[in-house]
């Protein structure tokens, strides 16, 4: 073999083995991610249950306890343990355009527009997502404009966000009055998201194509219209609704909770076939959210949830009744109906 063609080869193979390095590496640290993010969301599952024990709902008399565990409930004659392999994550829309930034006063948090429970089920392998009503009557914590805390209220939950930083403080506190409202329910993570992000996530995935529920206001979208969603009439899509009229609220959750289904089918669906995927979208609002997920956690959960089932029938939203108060509209929740739910998705019969 001459010397040229010997240094060639050395070239090739040093190449070679220098590409080889380069993908050992990537896949490494892709690992390391993927542990990582495990074992932090592991830590958050601290093993509290709700409190559903403690409700009158639940039935009265004489409880055999044989094989019964500290927070187990009994209702309807049915023996029922809360699944602690269950991950629930906190997703809030906050009616702000503008990038995640310092604000005036901690009045000036922004309200939550949307509100909704992404909840993994490992058992089951699958997705259920519960949307709430921002009408949502519940206890409110209420501070003033230098934070100090005044006093708890029943107020609308959307409410709860504004009351802090716009960051971090906000997200805590509307953690908290989630977890109230269902019971003291353990939640794993938080993401709020200014809406002037919806824009760039809808289009990241090339638009949500779909069947408008309802006229919507300052929009050229008609009850009925075929459309294929891109720019901002995602945002009006989603965000905008017509206060004059009764229940706007709640339509409005209609057509959130329509939106959502479409697009999370088109993420899983991309998933599948390239799980960096989440980690973009991640990055791609990173400068509009706001969050205590870590990149780690969603590079792990991409991987955990590529073959969970997922389709309209998992997506709920509270029973209840709107009422006009004072000023605004206010919603009821069924508090029956609430505990059935709970039990429904985050409890398993004991045998």
């Amino acid at each position: 073999m001459k010397r040229s063609d010997l240094r060639g080869w050395r070239i090739l193979v040093r190449a070679a083995l220098g590409a080889a390095g380069l993908i050992f590496a990537c896949a490494m640290v892709f690992l390391i991610m993927q542990l990582s993010g495990k074992n932090s969301l592991a830590q958050e599952n601290r093993g509290a249950v709700p409190l559903l024990s403690q409700s009158a709902l639940t039935d009265g008399g004489i409880i055999d306890l044989n094989g019964w565990q500290e927070g187990d409930v009994r209702y309807q004659g049915v023996h029922y343990r809360y699944n602690k392999d269950i991950m629930t994550f906190l997703f809030l829309g906050i009616d702000k355009m503008e990038e995640v930034g310092p604000v005036e006063d901690q009045l000036d948090g922004g309200q939550s527009d949307a509100i909704f429970l992404l909840v993994l089920d490992p058992h089951k392998k699958e997705i259920s997502v519960i949307g709430v009503n921002r009408d949502t009557m519940t206890d409110v914590d209420v501070y003033n404009w230098l934070g100090d805390y005044l006093n708890t209220v029943t107020l609308q939950l959307c409410l709860q966000h504004g009351y802090g930083d716009g960051a971090q403080v906000s997200c805590e506190r509307s953690r908290e009055a989630v977890s109230k409202l269902f019971y003291g329910l353990p939640i794993n993570g938080y993401c709020a998201i200014n809406m002037g992000a919806i824009p760039q996530i809808n289009d990241a995935v090339g638009g949500v194509r779909l069947t408008a529920l309802e006229d919507v206001p300052r929009t050229d979208i008609k009850e009925g219209d075929e459309v294929l969603l891109r720019g901002m009439d995602a945002y009006y899509y989603l965000h905008n609704r017509d206060t004059t009229k009764a229940e706007s609220a709640r339509r409005r959750l209609e057509r959130q909770k329509q939106y959502i289904s479409i697009y999370a089918e088109t993420v899983m669906a991309s998933v599948k076939a390239n799980l960096t995927l989440p980690v973009g979208l991640y990055r791609i609002v990173d400068k509009y959210m706001v969050t205590d997920i870590s990149v780690n956690e969603v590079s792990y959960l991409a991987t955990q949830v590529a073959d969970y089932h997922f389709d309209t029938d998992h997506i709920y939203t509270l029973e209840g009744e709107t009422v006009m108060g004072e000023r605004y509209e206010e919603f009821y929740p069924d508090e029956r109906a609430l505990y059935e739910l709970i039990l429904k998705i985050f409890y398993e019969e004991v045998e």
